[in-house]
């Protein structure tokens, strides 16, 4: 079992190891330190994205152009596959000029109202006198009223023609198949020439931005996981990564017991040869974490008696031996031998002798 650093109490400092040109030997040393570390188990797991799918077109159409292949890389926006847009060009000229002939149909029909009402005005003015007739007064009021309903039917055609040509725009937009994200395209499922009707699936796009890691964690492990963990993990040459956990998925297989947990992966994007299917080893924490007092495996010195290291003291190398515990990464436990802040040489030990003077350059730990 290894155990995944949590917290780190002691900070170091970045230097090069001195070269030896004689008097006392150049060597880098780091701290012992204590580090707040959990138990952890190996978990199989795989590369997982949570955006891969077929771009569909949305308009019927001929296919004039295709412009990817399977395996080409796009960004948001890029052309996919184009149509021909001769007829659409065409409706949408009809539209315009329907919506041009509706925009005259209201200015016609807006003067018909203007006649009517000066018409109905005149007639009511006479109201009260010898040559008020209630018959021209009735006419001239429905005429205004037949203005009216006329210019409102005017302005029902606008709408109707505005809306024909928003609709003749948007079809000669999605002429154009564009990518919807970034990514890399796994199929192309058209050709040109071919006639396509709206909601035919034509490329298939991966999202390389959006990897992410599933692991099948035993259920009994999943109480010391929580969203925001950050875990590391392995892939099968070696590089390691640093997870954050996503989300627990609340089902259980019951032939195996364990959870499908997700993890985000970003520094995945940036591994060249990352790949859905890809195998990786987590580390899954299972316990609470302890305070583990730590030494880098590049100071161990294994001898007959054990393990040794040598401890930077007094300008000298100072052997001592250590009892160790489990392995942490790159560290393994102190159980004794050791105290936090002992320098201990990890670069030039394998020369050195007890008591040689050294020149000690202190370098970073991880």
């Amino acid at each position: 079992m290894r155990l995944l650093p949590v917290f780190v109490i002691v900070l170091t400092t970045t230097a090069s190891i001195l070269q030896a040109q004689g008097g006392p030997a150049a060597v880098g040393v780091q701290s012992v330190e204590t580090r707040a570390l959990a138990e952890t188990v190996p978990v199989f797991a795989e590369v997982t994205t949570a955006r891969d799918g077929n771009v569909a077109g949305r308009v019927a159409g001929n296919v004039d152009m295709v412009a990817v292949l399977a395996g080409t890389r796009v960004t948001t926006g890029d052309l996919l596959v184009e149509l021909n847009d001769d007829l659409l060009t065409i409706q949408v000229a009809q539209s315009e000029a329907q919506l041009a002939e509706a925009a005259a149909g209201i200015e016609t029909a807006r003067a018909r109202v203007d006649r009517a009402r000066i018409a109905l005005d005149r007639i009511e003015a006479l109201r009260g006198g010898s040559s008020f007739s209630q018959g021209r007064f009735d006419d001239a009021q429905a005429d205004f009223l037949e203005a009216e309903a006329q210019f409102f039917e005017a302005q029902a055609r606008e709408k109707s023609a505005e809306s024909r040509l928003a609709e003749t725009r948007y079809q000669l937009e999605q002429s154009r198949i564009t990518a919807p994200f970034s990514g890399v395209v796994l199929e192309v499922n058209t050709i040109p020439g071919a006639f396509i009707q709206a909601g035919t699936p034509l490329v298939r796009l991966l999202d390389t931005d959006a990897f992410e890691v599933q692991a099948s964690v035993p259920s009994r492990y999943t109480n010391f996981l929580s969203p925001g963990q950050i875990v590391t993990a392995k892939t099968e040459t070696g590089a390691e990564l640093m997870l954050e956990l996503r989300a627990i998925l609340p089902v259980e297989d019951p032939s195996t017991r364990t959870r499908a947990v997700l993890f985000a992966a970003p520094s995945l994007s940036a591994e060249g040869n990352a790949a859905v299917g890809q195998s990786l080893t987590v580390d899954i924490p299972v316990g609470a974490a302890r305070d583990v007092l730590s030494v880098p495996k590049d100071a161990l010195v294994q001898g007959a008696g054990g393990w040794t290291v040598f401890v930077a003291a007094e300008d000298q190398a100072q052997p001592r031996n250590v009892t160790l515990g489990v392995p942490l990464g790159d560290r393994y436990e102190v159980v004794d031998g050791l105290a936090e802040g002992d320098l201990v040489v990890v670069r030039g030990n394998e020369r050195l002798r007890p008591g040689q003077a050294i020149a000690a350059n202190l370098l970073e730990t991880n």
